[in-house]
């Protein structure tokens, strides 16, 4: 972050190099039928704003996202996006900038998953949702009316992709990962 201020071209040159060499990867994974979908990784945020100033990412970051979704929606495949953290200052860029299709990470201290769902439907698809800390600290009929509750929304807009809101770490209770699941029947 300094070097945003001291060396702003190292910056640039750091973000094409690595963004080239993810560029070259998704294209090399898109040449195969079996992949339907590329996931662009990229933490972003955290619970109140972006890492980066959104000016920073539009110069650095976005424009090689923008590749990597052109170059699977080239290929008829999707381009989703796991992105950790704060997002509403750049949520516009992320669909109508880049063209990511779909969007996976959503926490409730951040934006719940229903609050993202209303707002973000028929835009981009949301993808998962179910907070890890609730997983981890719900009873299991909390997980399952939740989840039900996700997928009966989505049954009558259109769709939803039931998930954690992130990874399911060892430290969620079975009863509640199982609760999730059976609630998607």
């Amino acid at each position: 972050c300094i070097l945003l201020y001291e060396d702003r071209q190292l910056v640039k040159d750091i973000f094409d190099a690595v963004g080239s060499r993810l560029l070259e990867y998704f294209k090399a994974c898109l040449e195969f039928d079996e992949v339907g979908a590329i996931l662009q990784n990229d933490d972003w945020g955290f619970n109140t704003q972006t890492f980066l100033s959104p000016a920073d990412m539009r110069e650095f970051v976005f424009p090689w996202h923008k590749r990597m979704a052109e170059a699977a929606h080239q290929c008829g495949k999707y381009a989703l996006l796991h992105s950790c953290g704060y997002y509403e200052d750049i949520i516009e860029d992320v669909i109508g900038e880049i063209g990511i299709d779909g969007r996976h990470s959503y926490e409730d201290n951040i934006v719940p998953v229903e609050e993202a769902y209303e707002s973000l439907r028929g835009r981009i698809a949301v993808l998962g949702g179910m907070d890890v800390n609730f997983l981890a600290t719900a009873d299991s009929k909390e997980v399952y009316q939740r989840a039900r509750s996700m997928v009966d929304k989505g049954q009558k807009f259109g769709g939803y992709a039931l998930g954690s809101g992130n990874s399911i770490p060892d430290y969620i209770p079975d009863v509640n990962y199982l609760a999730m699941l059976e609630a998607a029947d």
